[in-house]
């Protein structure tokens, strides 16, 4: 059994905000016995071919937690499977967005106050508009996690950085 986890940036306008606001990543995937699972935006929980997770995600990291239970992981992480995408990134809405997924199957990692900024304003205006079109407030120091704070976990080990997705 192999396991890794695959962090990802990309250039979208949504991947850009969650990167300017909390660091180098937009998005978190783990790969199990040759399978991607993942908190999709447009599907939900999903598990996928690998193929198919690196279609739509071409720059990615490598990292692996060598103390993992994959048997138990992997049952957790299939316990999920279907579960809606928690778009609003509130701690208790429905569903998952991608690293509180594998927070909730994988639980090594702390929450920590949410961020929305963009380096001149706690609340950068794309975020302002995000939460307006779903009429919440946006939960500014919620408790949560993100990619880039999962990957800067001391209990995971960085394999290979700046992976295309004709790496894989």
């Amino acid at each position: 059994m192999f396991e890794e986890y695959d962090f990802v940036r990309d250039e979208s306008d949504t991947g850009q905000a969650i990167q300017t606001s909390t660091g180098n990543y937009n998005h978190v995937a783990i790969y199990l016995d040759g399978m991607i699972y993942h908190a999709s935006g447009q599907d939900g929980v999903i598990c996928q071919e690998p193929a198919d997770f690196f279609e739509s995600n071409h720059l990615y990291d490598l990292y692996v937690y060598p103390e993992i239970d994959i048997r138990l992981v992997k049952e957790k992480a299939c316990k999920h499977l279907g579960a809606p995408y928690n778009a609003s990134f509130y701690p208790d809405g429905h569903g998952f967005y991608c690293s509180q997924y594998i927070a909730e199957i994988l639980p090594i990692f702390e929450t920590i106050p949410m961020k929305f900024g963009d380096g001149k304003q706690d609340i950068s205006d794309f975020w302002r508009e995000y939460y307006r079109e779903l009429d919440l407030p946006v939960p500014l120091n919620q408790t949560g996690t993100n990619p880039s704070q999962l990957a800067a976990s001391p209990l995971l080990e960085c394999k290979e950085r700046n992976l295309h997705d004709s790496d894989f």
